[in-house]
């Protein structure tokens, strides 16, 4: 079984499915193709009985550049024009709740995920990480929370998920400093759980644990993550809500604006608090 969307692949081997995002931004970003093809693929992936785990991926050199700045521009613009009022803000809001539930369609999978990241997993690539079971990372890999370079708040899961994985004040350097860390730090600190010495190693890994899953009895396999990830549900829930809110009503700012023209001319930006 394969099927092929405009972000990512499926394919079923066995009992054990394979996600693997493949752009079509580069360094596989996550544009409005990604946020609307997610959802669909973990859904239907969850509603098969003959997937008893998922290994999710990127293809090419990186795991994910995180959001597609450029293909997302519309979604930003209209709360960024000056002066904007409720509308677009409410717009917004109701934008960044589906890119939300993307994430969360991961998260709420019944069937457990294992990621094998290797090279770049900046800012929306760790949101996608956060919402997994199980992380394995190759050596070359790369971790940044990094949204707060670009005068963000992280809105899409970081935020609500990592406090439940990382010590506090690791999240708070990650998230503060928006630094990135290599894949020894990654594990020291619990990002992940592995790190092995390439892509390839990491994937097979990643396969292994994903057959050992699947030989377990499904519905107890079930059982387990549901009674593990109620004990998280209504916080991270609860989190999820308050920043859409919080960046609905913040986030247009000059500093945004300045991040971003920053990023693009490959320089340094220069924040006013404004």
């Amino acid at each position: 079984m394969a099927d092929t969307y405009e972000s990512l692949t499926v394919d079923v081997d066995e009992h054990v499915a394979r996600v693997t995002l493949t752009g079509p931004g580069k360094g596989n970003a996550m544009g409005p193709e990604f946020w609307a093809e997610l959802p669909t693929a973990f859904a239907a992936l969850d509603a098969d009985p003959d997937v008893r785990a998922i290994v999710l991926t990127g293809s090419g050199r990186n795991f994910s550049y995180g959001l597609d700045l450029t293909s997302m521009g519309g979604t930003l613009a209209p709360v960024l024009a000056e002066g904007a009022l409720a509308r677009p803000r409410a717009e917004f809001h109701r934008d960044l709740k589906k890119m939300q539930g993307a994430i969360t369609a991961v998260a709420d999978c019944r069937t457990p995920v294992i990621a094998s990241v290797h090279g770049w997993c900046i800012g929306g690539g760790v949101d996608l990480i956060s919402a997994v079971d199980i992380r394995y990372a190759s050596a070359d890999a790369k971790f940044s929370v990094r949204e707060i370079k670009l005068a963000m708040v992280a809105d899409v899961g970081s935020l609500a998920r990592l406090p439940l994985i990382l010590n506090d004040g690791h999240l708070r350097e990650l998230a503060l400093t928006g630094k990135d860390i290599d894949a020894a730090r990654a594990e020291k600190i619990g990002l992940v759980n592995d790190v092995f010495g390439d892509a390839e190693a990491s994937l097979a890994a990643a396969h292994q644990t994903a057959r050992e899953i699947a030989a377990n009895p499904p519905l107890v396999v079930q059982g387990v993550k549901d009674v593990l990830d109620e004990q998280r549900t209504a916080q991270v829930a609860a989190s999820l809500r308050y920043v859409a809110a919080w960046n609905s009503a913040f986030l247009p700012s000059k500093d945004l604006t300045e991040g971003i023209t920053a990023m693009f001319a490959k320089r340094p930006p220069e924040f006013t608090g404004e």
